[in-house]
């Protein structure tokens, strides 16, 4: 549930016309997410179109402007060269927006939460399980070398998304860092497994409306002391190897990025205006 709050945010990392198109669907796109959790008829339905739609009203208003001036920041910061400051910033700046847009889609939806009867939220906690048995296909089975691969491949995918086809030493850089970061996805199960706990007993008390929100922007307070360790690990390992990355960058990927970060600001400021 806590994720699909974030799908607003998670619209803006495409690029180019799919995020008009995603954007411009969004409504139906987070009908269909929520409806995956949230089985509701009648007038909770219409309901809930009411909430999707004053949290995109929000999101144009508050977020879109938000983003323009982030892309046009992350713009300026690439053209005169990326550091270890630059990126701690950018990460830093994308999950305060995230939290933003968490706190504000969190609180639209809590009344409704409030009044789920005890079946929805058993199709709820259902779901949860289905989700946890796909996780631990896709991230947490497997041996170490086999994780290793999926996560150079996922890596490679993204990176190239921005920068065009990697080189076979640009990709060796990747290998690199999936060897050193550390594998928190066991410990990212339980965590996900620890929060569907508490969201639950969140709408079992029908205390939704007084601490949805609060608890869902400040998810991690109760994250293990060697998880948040080995998140901050692997976010370090990560930025090292895009520094790394960076000085590597030819100048077609240079142009391939900024071409990026332009469409997409275009994108939004079209957006903003409609």
């Amino acid at each position: 549930m806590l994720r699909v709050l974030l799908l607003c945010l998670l619209l803006g990392v495409g690029g180019c016309s799919a995020v008009r198109f995603a954007y411009n669907n969004a409504d139906v796109y987070l009908r269909w997410q929520l409806t995956k959790y949230l089985d509701v008829q009648g007038v909770q339905s219409e309901e809930l179109d009411r909430h999707i739609a004053a949290f995109l009203g929000w999101h144009r208003a508050n977020a879109l402007p938000q983003y323009i001036k982030l892309i046009h920041d992350t713009s300026a910061r690439f053209a005169r060269g990326v550091s270890q400051d630059d990126l701690v910033w950018g990460y830093d700046s994308i999950q305060a927006q995230a939290l933003q847009a968490v706190r504000a889609g969190a609180g639209e939806i809590a009344d409704l939460l409030d009044r789920l009867s005890p079946e929805q939220v058993a199709h709820i906690e259902r779901r949860f399980a289905e989700d946890n048995r796909k996780y631990a296909r896709e991230f947490v089975g497997g041996s170490i070398e086999e994780r290793r691969r999926r996560r150079v491949k996922r890596n490679v995918e993204r990176l190239e998304e921005w920068f065009g086809a990697l080189s076979e030493a640009q990709v060796e850089l990747v290998r690199r860092y999936a060897d050193r970061a550390p594998f928190p996805e066991g410990m990212r199960e339980r965590e996900r497994k620890r929060l569907q706990a508490e969201f639950l007993s969140i709408v079992r008390a029908r205390e939704a409306k007084a601490r949805f929100a609060d608890w869902a922007v400040h998810w991690d307070r109760g994250r293990e002391p060697e998880h948040a360790a080995a998140v901050r690990a692997q976010r370090m390992e990560y930025f090292a190897m895009l520094l790394d990355l960076n000085r590597t960058l030819t100048p077609g990927q240079r142009q391939s990025a900024e071409a990026r970060l332009r469409e997409l600001a275009t994108d939004f400021e079209r957006l903003l205006r409609k």
